[in-house]
């Protein structure tokens, strides 16, 4: 009967150490994921702050050709 208790106590026990271990490695594994995802998130907001300072910089060029061509057609039209 002790000898019965005890293999029932020893699986048990083997039962558990299996499932920590299971357990710690999907937390391992969700760990890695959220730190790849917030590598990934930090990366975007970087491209899309390079990208915002790019467009940034093409309105201004845009608007200011657009003010250079008013000018000349307001030139052209004060002209008889």
């Amino acid at each position: 009967m002790i000898e019965v208790i005890a293999a029932v106590a020893g699986a048990s026990i083997s039962v558990a150490a299996m499932g920590a271990v299971g357990f710690s490695r999907k937390s391992d594994e969700a760990r890695d994921a959220v730190i790849r995802l917030t590598s990934a998130v930090e990366h975007i907001a970087s491209q899309l702050e390079v990208l915002h300072q790019d467009i940034k910089e093409d309105r201004k060029e845009t608007f200011s050709r657009l003010g250079n061509v008013e000018q000349r057609v307001s030139k052209l039209e004060a002209k008889p």
